[in-house]
Protein backbone atom coordinates (compact mmCIF):
# COMPACT_ATOMS: atom_id res chain seq x y z
CA UNK A 1 0.00 0.00 0.00
CA UNK A 2 1.19 3.26 -1.18
CA UNK A 3 1.31 6.73 0.88
CA UNK A 4 -2.16 8.03 -0.50
CA UNK A 5 -3.72 4.29 -0.16
CA UNK A 6 -2.34 4.20 3.18
CA UNK A 7 -3.57 7.90 4.54
CA UNK A 8 -7.12 7.13 2.35
CA UNK A 9 -7.62 3.74 3.98
CA UNK A 10 -6.68 5.17 7.94
CA UNK A 11 -9.26 8.32 7.01
CA UNK A 12 -12.02 5.93 5.71
CA UNK A 13 -12.04 3.87 8.59
CA UNK A 14 -12.63 6.56 10.68
CA UNK A 15 -15.37 8.26 8.74
CA UNK A 16 -16.72 5.15 8.64
CA UNK A 17 -17.05 4.51 11.80
CA UNK A 18 -18.61 7.59 12.77
CA UNK A 19 -21.01 7.06 10.22
CA UNK A 20 -21.86 3.64 11.63
CA UNK A 21 -21.51 4.37 15.73
CA UNK A 22 -22.61 8.23 15.77
CA UNK A 23 -26.75 7.54 16.85
CA UNK A 24 -25.43 5.19 19.28
CA UNK A 25 -24.15 8.27 21.66
CA UNK A 26 -26.19 9.16 24.89
CA UNK A 27 -27.90 13.04 24.34
CA UNK A 28 -28.44 13.27 27.63
CA UNK A 29 -25.44 16.17 28.36
CA UNK A 30 -25.33 17.04 24.97
CA UNK A 31 -25.07 20.25 23.79
CA UNK A 32 -27.57 22.63 21.71
CA UNK A 33 -25.41 25.54 20.19
CA UNK A 34 -22.16 24.72 21.15
CA UNK A 35 -18.90 22.79 19.08
CA UNK A 36 -19.05 18.64 19.87
CA UNK A 37 -17.99 15.61 17.60
CA UNK A 38 -20.32 13.65 16.97
CA UNK A 39 -19.08 10.60 18.55
CA UNK A 40 -15.73 10.31 20.80
CA UNK A 41 -13.49 12.23 22.36
CA UNK A 42 -12.69 16.35 21.65
CA UNK A 43 -10.07 18.46 22.73
CA UNK A 44 -7.64 21.65 21.19
CA UNK A 45 -9.45 23.79 18.50
CA UNK A 46 -7.09 23.56 15.82
CA UNK A 47 -6.75 24.88 12.32
CA UNK A 48 -9.48 28.14 13.02
CA UNK A 49 -9.68 30.18 9.95
CA UNK A 50 -12.16 31.68 8.10
CA UNK A 51 -12.28 29.96 4.53
CA UNK A 52 -14.39 30.32 1.09
CA UNK A 53 -16.76 32.43 3.26
CA UNK A 54 -16.79 30.10 6.32
CA UNK A 55 -15.84 29.60 9.33
CA UNK A 56 -13.91 26.17 9.43
CA UNK A 57 -13.28 24.51 12.89
CA UNK A 58 -10.57 21.67 12.92
CA UNK A 59 -10.23 19.70 16.89
CA UNK A 60 -8.33 17.16 18.22
CA UNK A 61 -10.21 13.95 17.86
CA UNK A 62 -10.07 10.29 18.65
CA UNK A 63 -13.67 8.70 17.43
CA UNK A 64 -13.22 5.48 18.69
CA UNK A 65 -13.55 6.43 22.47
CA UNK A 66 -14.66 8.98 25.16
CA UNK A 67 -11.02 9.18 26.13
CA UNK A 68 -7.95 10.99 24.61
CA UNK A 69 -6.16 8.29 21.81
CA UNK A 70 -4.51 8.50 18.88
CA UNK A 71 -5.25 11.62 17.78
CA UNK A 72 -6.95 13.26 14.93
CA UNK A 73 -8.34 16.30 13.36
CA UNK A 74 -12.23 16.49 13.54
CA UNK A 75 -13.34 18.90 10.98
CA UNK A 76 -17.15 20.96 10.99
CA UNK A 77 -17.65 24.70 9.44
CA UNK A 78 -20.10 27.08 10.33
CA UNK A 79 -21.39 30.66 8.49
CA UNK A 80 -22.66 32.15 12.17
CA UNK A 81 -20.48 29.54 14.53
CA UNK A 82 -23.82 28.52 16.06
CA UNK A 83 -25.26 25.61 13.67
CA UNK A 84 -22.69 23.69 12.76
CA UNK A 85 -22.02 20.77 10.36
CA UNK A 86 -20.00 18.48 10.30
CA UNK A 87 -17.20 17.91 7.61
CA UNK A 88 -14.96 14.35 7.40
CA UNK A 89 -12.32 13.69 9.02
CA UNK A 90 -9.53 15.54 7.80
CA UNK A 91 -6.24 14.17 9.22
CA UNK A 92 -5.55 10.86 10.75
CA UNK A 93 -1.98 9.13 12.09
CA UNK A 94 -0.96 7.13 9.24
CA UNK A 95 2.66 8.12 8.40
CA UNK A 96 5.92 7.55 10.44
CA UNK A 97 6.16 11.06 11.83
CA UNK A 98 2.31 11.21 13.35
CA UNK A 99 1.86 7.42 13.60
CA UNK A 100 0.80 7.96 17.22
CA UNK A 101 -1.05 11.32 16.86
CA UNK A 102 -1.29 14.09 14.19
CA UNK A 103 -1.05 16.87 17.51
CA UNK A 104 -2.63 20.92 17.49
CA UNK A 105 -1.97 23.05 15.05
CA UNK A 106 -3.47 25.77 12.57
CA UNK A 107 -4.51 26.92 9.37
CA UNK A 108 -3.66 29.72 6.88
CA UNK A 109 -4.91 30.46 3.19
CA UNK A 110 -2.36 30.69 0.74
CA UNK A 111 -2.74 30.95 -3.22
CA UNK A 112 -6.19 29.96 -2.72
CA UNK A 113 -5.51 26.79 -1.16
CA UNK A 114 -5.77 25.80 2.74
CA UNK A 115 -2.49 24.66 4.61
CA UNK A 116 -2.88 22.79 8.00
CA UNK A 117 0.22 23.07 9.58
CA UNK A 118 0.31 20.70 12.69
CA UNK A 119 2.71 18.29 15.13
CA UNK A 120 3.53 15.04 13.96
CA UNK A 121 3.39 12.73 17.21
CA UNK A 122 5.52 9.13 17.10
CA UNK A 123 6.63 6.96 19.98
CA UNK A 124 9.99 5.45 19.66
CA UNK A 125 11.50 3.33 22.21
CA UNK A 126 9.55 4.88 25.26
CA UNK A 127 10.47 8.32 24.09
CA UNK A 128 8.09 10.87 22.57
CA UNK A 129 9.15 12.73 18.89
CA UNK A 130 7.23 15.43 18.13
CA UNK A 131 7.88 17.52 14.59
CA UNK A 132 6.00 20.37 12.67
CA UNK A 133 4.28 19.07 9.30
CA UNK A 134 2.23 20.45 6.65
CA UNK A 135 -1.04 19.21 4.76
CA UNK A 136 -2.84 20.90 1.67
CA UNK A 137 -6.45 21.25 0.45
CA UNK A 138 -7.99 23.12 -2.52
CA UNK A 139 -11.63 22.81 -1.34
CA UNK A 140 -11.00 22.72 2.40
CA UNK A 141 -12.15 19.17 3.01
CA UNK A 142 -9.68 16.11 1.69
CA UNK A 143 -5.98 17.08 2.71
CA UNK A 144 -2.57 15.86 1.26
CA UNK A 145 0.21 15.91 3.52
CA UNK A 146 3.41 17.11 2.02
CA UNK A 147 5.72 13.86 0.98
CA UNK A 148 8.92 16.05 2.53
CA UNK A 149 7.31 16.16 6.19
CA UNK A 150 8.27 16.98 8.58
CA UNK A 151 8.80 20.47 7.74
CA UNK A 152 10.68 21.33 11.06
CA UNK A 153 12.20 18.66 12.72
CA UNK A 154 15.26 18.05 15.28
CA UNK A 155 17.88 19.29 12.72
CA UNK A 156 15.79 23.02 12.33
CA UNK A 157 15.29 23.06 15.92
CA UNK A 158 18.61 22.24 17.27
CA UNK A 159 19.26 23.01 20.66
CA UNK A 160 16.71 25.70 20.76
CA UNK A 161 14.12 23.48 22.55
CA UNK A 162 13.38 19.78 23.43
CA UNK A 163 12.34 17.10 20.41
CA UNK A 164 10.63 14.99 23.01
CA UNK A 165 8.18 18.63 24.04
CA UNK A 166 8.14 20.51 20.71
CA UNK A 167 4.36 21.13 19.42
CA UNK A 168 1.54 23.05 18.36
CA UNK A 169 2.54 25.49 15.77
CA UNK A 170 0.33 28.47 14.71
CA UNK A 171 0.92 29.71 11.60
CA UNK A 172 0.28 33.20 10.17
CA UNK A 173 2.20 36.18 7.54
CA UNK A 174 3.51 38.98 8.76
CA UNK A 175 4.65 41.50 6.10
CA UNK A 176 5.62 39.25 3.32
CA UNK A 177 7.25 36.65 5.62
CA UNK A 178 5.52 33.68 7.00
CA UNK A 179 5.96 33.00 10.86
CA UNK A 180 5.32 30.44 12.89
CA UNK A 181 5.11 30.26 17.13
CA UNK A 182 5.73 26.57 18.42
CA UNK A 183 5.57 25.26 21.83
CA UNK A 184 8.81 23.66 24.21
CA UNK A 185 10.40 23.82 26.83
CA UNK A 186 13.98 24.08 28.47
CA UNK A 187 16.12 21.32 30.15
CA UNK A 188 15.40 23.02 33.15
CA UNK A 189 11.55 22.60 32.33
CA UNK A 190 10.38 25.74 31.79
CA UNK A 191 7.87 27.03 28.96
CA UNK A 192 9.53 28.50 26.34
CA UNK A 193 8.14 29.97 22.67
CA UNK A 194 9.96 29.49 19.53
CA UNK A 195 9.40 31.33 16.12
CA UNK A 196 10.31 30.09 13.08
CA UNK A 197 10.24 31.64 9.31
CA UNK A 198 10.00 31.12 5.99
CA UNK A 199 9.19 32.34 2.86
CA UNK A 200 7.07 29.97 1.12
CA UNK A 201 5.41 28.18 4.07
CA UNK A 202 7.07 25.24 2.75
CA UNK A 203 10.63 25.95 3.94
CA UNK A 204 10.99 26.90 7.42
CA UNK A 205 14.34 28.21 9.55
CA UNK A 206 14.57 29.18 13.09
CA UNK A 207 14.38 32.89 13.83
CA UNK A 208 14.26 33.46 17.36
CA UNK A 209 13.24 32.42 20.92
CA UNK A 210 10.10 34.82 21.38
CA UNK A 211 9.40 34.09 24.98
CA UNK A 212 10.49 32.37 27.45
CA UNK A 213 9.19 31.63 31.53
CA UNK A 214 10.27 31.02 34.79
CA UNK A 215 10.26 28.48 37.15
CA UNK A 216 6.44 29.94 38.65
CA UNK A 217 5.09 29.94 35.77
CA UNK A 218 4.56 26.13 34.95
CA UNK A 219 6.63 23.40 33.49
CA UNK A 220 5.53 23.57 29.81
CA UNK A 221 3.85 25.87 27.58
CA UNK A 222 0.95 25.02 25.03
CA UNK A 223 -1.11 26.08 22.55
CA UNK A 224 0.72 29.76 21.56
CA UNK A 225 -0.97 32.03 19.22
CA UNK A 226 0.49 35.57 18.75
CA UNK A 227 -1.36 37.91 16.95
CA UNK A 228 -1.54 42.04 16.86
CA UNK A 229 -4.73 44.06 18.55
CA UNK A 230 -5.60 47.36 19.42
CA UNK A 231 -2.19 48.98 18.99
CA UNK A 232 -0.62 45.65 20.96
CA UNK A 233 1.05 42.65 20.39
CA UNK A 234 -0.64 40.14 22.32
CA UNK A 235 0.40 35.95 22.61
CA UNK A 236 -2.01 33.82 24.26
CA UNK A 237 -0.59 30.22 25.76
CA UNK A 238 -1.57 27.50 27.80
CA UNK A 239 1.03 26.61 30.63
CA UNK A 240 1.07 23.63 33.08
CA UNK A 241 0.86 23.78 36.58
CA UNK A 242 1.63 27.50 36.65
CA UNK A 243 1.98 28.41 40.20
CA UNK A 244 -0.75 30.17 41.90
CA UNK A 245 -1.07 34.13 42.13
CA UNK A 246 -4.00 34.96 44.30
CA UNK A 247 -7.68 34.25 42.22
CA UNK A 248 -5.81 32.99 39.28
CA UNK A 249 -4.13 29.78 37.66
CA UNK A 250 -5.95 27.69 40.45
CA UNK A 251 -6.94 24.81 37.17
CA UNK A 252 -3.80 22.00 36.51
CA UNK A 253 -3.78 23.90 32.94
CA UNK A 254 -4.20 26.88 32.72
CA UNK A 255 -4.69 29.99 30.03
CA UNK A 256 -2.56 33.39 29.89
CA UNK A 257 -2.34 36.77 27.78
CA UNK A 258 0.91 38.14 27.43
CA UNK A 259 0.46 41.69 26.15
CA UNK A 260 3.42 44.18 24.65
CA UNK A 261 5.51 45.02 21.79
CA UNK A 262 6.84 42.57 19.35
CA UNK A 263 10.50 43.52 18.05
CA UNK A 264 10.60 41.94 14.74
CA UNK A 265 14.35 42.75 14.28
CA UNK A 266 15.12 40.17 17.23
CA UNK A 267 12.15 38.18 17.54
CA UNK A 268 11.18 39.02 20.79
CA UNK A 269 8.31 40.21 23.16
CA UNK A 270 8.48 42.88 25.45
CA UNK A 271 5.70 41.48 28.02
CA UNK A 272 4.65 45.06 29.52
CA UNK A 273 1.81 42.39 31.70
CA UNK A 274 0.09 39.09 31.67
CA UNK A 275 -2.95 37.27 33.42
CA UNK A 276 -5.14 34.64 32.92
CA UNK A 277 -8.16 34.39 30.46
CA UNK A 278 -10.68 32.78 31.71
CA UNK A 279 -11.64 32.28 35.50
CA UNK A 280 -13.49 29.12 34.97
CA UNK A 281 -12.85 25.35 35.77
CA UNK A 282 -13.31 24.22 32.19
CA UNK A 283 -11.48 26.49 29.24
CA UNK A 284 -8.08 25.67 27.86
CA UNK A 285 -5.77 25.86 24.59
CA UNK A 286 -7.80 28.74 23.24
CA UNK A 287 -6.66 29.50 19.40
CA UNK A 288 -7.94 32.62 17.52
CA UNK A 289 -8.36 33.39 13.56
CA UNK A 290 -9.31 37.21 12.08
CA UNK A 291 -13.25 37.51 11.38
CA UNK A 292 -15.55 37.45 8.06
CA UNK A 293 -14.96 41.56 9.77
CA UNK A 294 -11.62 42.07 10.08
CA UNK A 295 -12.48 41.18 14.20
CA UNK A 296 -10.16 39.04 16.16
CA UNK A 297 -12.26 35.94 17.47
CA UNK A 298 -11.29 33.20 20.11
CA UNK A 299 -12.59 29.72 21.05
CA UNK A 300 -11.47 27.48 23.06
CA UNK A 301 -11.92 23.58 24.49
CA UNK A 302 -14.54 23.55 27.25
CA UNK A 303 -12.89 21.28 29.74
CA UNK A 304 -9.77 20.73 31.58
CA UNK A 305 -7.27 17.96 31.96
CA UNK A 306 -6.37 15.62 34.61
CA UNK A 307 -10.20 15.33 35.61
CA UNK A 308 -13.07 12.62 35.46
CA UNK A 309 -15.50 13.47 33.05
CA UNK A 310 -18.60 12.06 33.76
CA UNK A 311 -20.01 11.75 30.09
CA UNK A 312 -17.27 9.17 29.81
CA UNK A 313 -17.72 7.36 32.87
CA UNK A 314 -21.64 7.03 32.09
CA UNK A 315 -20.42 5.69 29.07
CA UNK A 316 -22.19 7.88 26.84
CA UNK A 317 -19.55 7.43 24.09
CA UNK A 318 -18.37 11.13 24.18
CA UNK A 319 -16.54 14.07 25.83
CA UNK A 320 -15.48 17.12 25.90
CA UNK A 321 -16.71 20.75 23.25
CA UNK A 322 -15.60 23.85 22.26
CA UNK A 323 -16.52 26.80 23.92
CA UNK A 324 -18.59 30.05 22.22
CA UNK A 325 -16.99 32.70 20.27
CA UNK A 326 -15.63 35.44 21.30
CA UNK A 327 -14.53 38.70 20.37
CA UNK A 328 -11.49 40.29 21.67
CA UNK A 329 -9.93 43.76 22.29
CA UNK A 330 -7.34 44.88 24.39
CA UNK A 331 -8.11 47.50 26.93
CA UNK A 332 -6.63 48.97 30.00
CA UNK A 333 -3.95 46.51 29.46
CA UNK A 334 -6.02 43.37 29.65
CA UNK A 335 -7.41 40.86 26.57
CA UNK A 336 -11.37 41.25 27.16
CA UNK A 337 -14.20 38.91 25.75
CA UNK A 338 -17.52 39.58 24.47
CA UNK A 339 -19.97 37.27 23.34
CA UNK A 340 -19.59 36.43 18.83
CA UNK A 341 -22.51 39.11 17.83
CA UNK A 342 -24.17 36.63 15.60
CA UNK A 343 -25.18 34.33 18.90
CA UNK A 344 -27.02 37.27 19.91
CA UNK A 345 -29.47 36.92 16.48
CA UNK A 346 -30.59 33.59 18.07
CA UNK A 347 -32.00 35.03 21.03
CA UNK A 348 -35.69 34.76 21.85
CA UNK A 349 -35.99 37.02 25.21
CA UNK A 350 -39.12 35.39 26.95
CA UNK A 351 -39.20 37.87 30.43
CA UNK A 352 -38.03 41.41 31.08
CA UNK A 353 -38.46 43.08 34.30
CA UNK A 354 -36.80 45.91 36.16
CA UNK A 355 -36.16 47.57 39.59
CA UNK A 356 -36.55 44.19 41.72
CA UNK A 357 -35.31 44.42 45.19
CA UNK A 358 -33.27 41.60 46.51
CA UNK A 359 -32.71 41.04 50.48
CA UNK A 360 -32.07 38.16 52.98
CA UNK A 361 -35.67 36.73 51.92
CA UNK A 362 -35.19 34.98 48.47
CA UNK A 363 -36.82 36.00 45.40
CA UNK A 364 -38.01 32.72 43.75
CA UNK A 365 -38.56 32.74 39.63
CA UNK A 366 -39.80 28.47 39.21
CA UNK A 367 -39.40 27.07 36.20
CA UNK A 368 -37.40 29.67 34.16
CA UNK A 369 -34.11 27.70 33.85
CA UNK A 370 -33.79 25.38 30.40
CA UNK A 371 -31.18 23.61 29.03
CA UNK A 372 -30.55 26.50 26.59
CA UNK A 373 -31.11 29.43 29.27
CA UNK A 374 -29.69 32.79 28.56
CA UNK A 375 -29.48 35.56 31.28
CA UNK A 376 -28.78 39.17 31.34
CA UNK A 377 -28.44 41.04 34.53
CA UNK A 378 -27.61 44.33 35.40
CA UNK A 379 -27.25 44.01 39.80
CA UNK A 380 -26.98 47.83 41.50
CA UNK A 381 -24.96 46.83 44.60
CA UNK A 382 -23.73 49.74 46.91
CA UNK A 383 -26.07 48.94 49.47
CA UNK A 384 -25.54 45.03 49.61
CA UNK A 385 -22.27 43.28 51.15
CA UNK A 386 -23.04 40.15 49.52
CA UNK A 387 -25.31 39.08 46.80
CA UNK A 388 -26.11 35.63 45.77
CA UNK A 389 -28.24 33.71 43.25
CA UNK A 390 -28.20 29.54 42.05
CA UNK A 391 -29.33 28.42 38.64
CA UNK A 392 -29.03 24.71 37.65
CA UNK A 393 -27.90 24.19 40.70
CA UNK A 394 -24.58 26.67 40.55
CA UNK A 395 -24.33 29.14 42.91
CA UNK A 396 -22.93 32.26 41.85
CA UNK A 397 -22.14 34.94 44.69
CA UNK A 398 -20.44 38.63 44.62
CA UNK A 399 -18.98 40.13 48.01
CA UNK A 400 -19.02 43.72 47.87
CA UNK A 401 -16.71 44.03 50.22
CA UNK A 402 -13.63 41.62 48.43
CA UNK A 403 -14.80 42.91 44.99
CA UNK A 404 -14.95 39.22 44.06
CA UNK A 405 -17.18 36.75 42.30
CA UNK A 406 -17.26 33.10 43.22
CA UNK A 407 -19.28 30.99 40.73
CA UNK A 408 -19.45 26.96 42.75
CA UNK A 409 -20.62 24.04 41.16
CA UNK A 410 -20.05 22.33 44.76
CA UNK A 411 -23.73 20.88 45.27
CA UNK A 412 -24.39 20.53 41.28
CA UNK A 413 -24.66 16.72 40.47
CA UNK A 414 -21.75 14.80 39.45
CA UNK A 415 -18.96 15.18 40.94
CA UNK A 416 -15.87 16.29 38.79
CA UNK A 417 -12.41 15.41 40.56
CA UNK A 418 -8.69 15.85 39.56
CA UNK A 419 -5.53 16.31 40.11
CA UNK A 420 -6.13 19.47 41.86
CA UNK A 421 -5.99 19.03 46.08
CA UNK A 422 -8.19 19.65 47.41
CA UNK A 423 -11.33 19.05 44.99
CA UNK A 424 -11.37 22.05 42.97
CA UNK A 425 -15.35 22.87 42.66
CA UNK A 426 -15.09 26.87 42.37
CA UNK A 427 -13.16 29.45 41.27
CA UNK A 428 -13.19 33.50 41.81
CA UNK A 429 -12.59 36.21 40.27
CA UNK A 430 -11.27 40.03 41.55
CA UNK A 431 -14.09 42.57 39.30
CA UNK A 432 -14.60 45.75 40.89
CA UNK A 433 -18.24 47.25 40.00
CA UNK A 434 -18.68 49.64 37.49
CA UNK A 435 -20.87 52.58 38.91
CA UNK A 436 -21.96 50.71 41.49
CA UNK A 437 -23.55 47.58 39.25
CA UNK A 438 -22.07 44.68 38.10
CA UNK A 439 -23.42 43.28 34.81
CA UNK A 440 -23.74 39.52 34.03
CA UNK A 441 -24.66 38.28 30.64
CA UNK A 442 -24.67 34.32 30.95
CA UNK A 443 -25.41 31.43 28.44
CA UNK A 444 -26.13 27.99 29.33
CA UNK A 445 -26.16 24.81 27.34
CA UNK A 446 -27.27 21.53 28.83
CA UNK A 447 -24.05 20.97 31.04
CA UNK A 448 -21.79 24.07 30.43
CA UNK A 449 -21.50 28.00 31.65
CA UNK A 450 -20.13 30.73 30.15
CA UNK A 451 -19.92 33.87 32.20
CA UNK A 452 -19.65 37.51 31.01
CA UNK A 453 -18.99 39.88 33.27
CA UNK A 454 -19.10 43.84 32.87
CA UNK A 455 -17.83 43.36 29.57
CA UNK A 456 -14.03 42.72 30.99
CA UNK A 457 -13.35 38.79 32.28
CA UNK A 458 -15.20 35.43 31.86
CA UNK A 459 -15.73 32.46 34.00
CA UNK A 460 -16.32 29.16 31.83
CA UNK A 461 -17.42 26.08 33.70
CA UNK A 462 -19.19 22.86 33.03
CA UNK A 463 -21.88 20.63 35.10
CA UNK A 464 -23.51 17.66 34.91
CA UNK A 465 -26.80 17.78 36.42
CA UNK A 466 -28.74 14.30 38.19
CA UNK A 467 -32.00 16.01 38.36
CA UNK A 468 -33.16 18.99 36.80
CA UNK A 469 -33.11 22.38 38.26
CA UNK A 470 -34.84 24.85 36.58
CA UNK A 471 -35.62 27.33 39.65
CA UNK A 472 -33.62 30.67 39.57
CA UNK A 473 -33.21 32.11 43.17
CA UNK A 474 -31.84 35.29 44.02
CA UNK A 475 -31.17 36.72 48.13
CA UNK A 476 -28.45 39.75 49.45
CA UNK A 477 -27.31 40.67 52.46
CA UNK A 478 -28.51 44.02 52.79
CA UNK A 479 -30.36 45.46 49.53
CA UNK A 480 -29.29 44.82 46.36
CA UNK A 481 -31.25 46.05 43.62
CA UNK A 482 -31.74 44.08 40.25
CA UNK A 483 -31.71 47.32 37.64
CA UNK A 484 -32.10 45.05 34.94
CA UNK A 485 -33.10 41.38 34.38
CA UNK A 486 -33.86 39.59 31.00
CA UNK A 487 -34.26 35.60 30.90
CA UNK A 488 -34.90 34.04 27.12
CA UNK A 489 -32.84 31.00 25.26
CA UNK A 490 -30.80 30.36 22.40
CA UNK A 491 -32.51 28.84 19.88
CA UNK A 492 -31.04 27.03 17.17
Amino acid sequence: MNLTEKRKDTIEQANHFIAQSKHQVNQQYRHQYHLMAPIGWINDPNGFIFFQGAYHLFYQYYPYDSQWGPMHWGHAKSTDMIHWEHLPVALAPDQWYDKDGCFSGSALEKDGLLYLMYTGHRIEEGKTYQTQCIAMSKDGIHFEKLENNPVIGESILGKEGSIHDFRDPKVFVHGETYFAVVATKTEHDRGRILLFSSEDCINWQFYSVLLEGDASQGIMWECPDLFHLDGKDVLILSPIQIEKNGYEYHNISSTMACIGKMDWQTGKLEVETSHEIDFGLDFYAPQTTLGADNQRIMIAWMQMWARTLPTHVLGHRWAGSMTLPRTLHVRNERLVQEPFAQIHDALDLQLNEEQIIVNEHPIVYRRVIEDNTYLRLVIQLNEAREFTFTLAGLQLSYSYDKEALTLSRENVGHVISGDEQPILTQRTIQTPLIEDCLTLEIFRDTSSIEVFISGQETITTTFYEEEKNKDLIFSATGNAIIQQLDIGQVIV
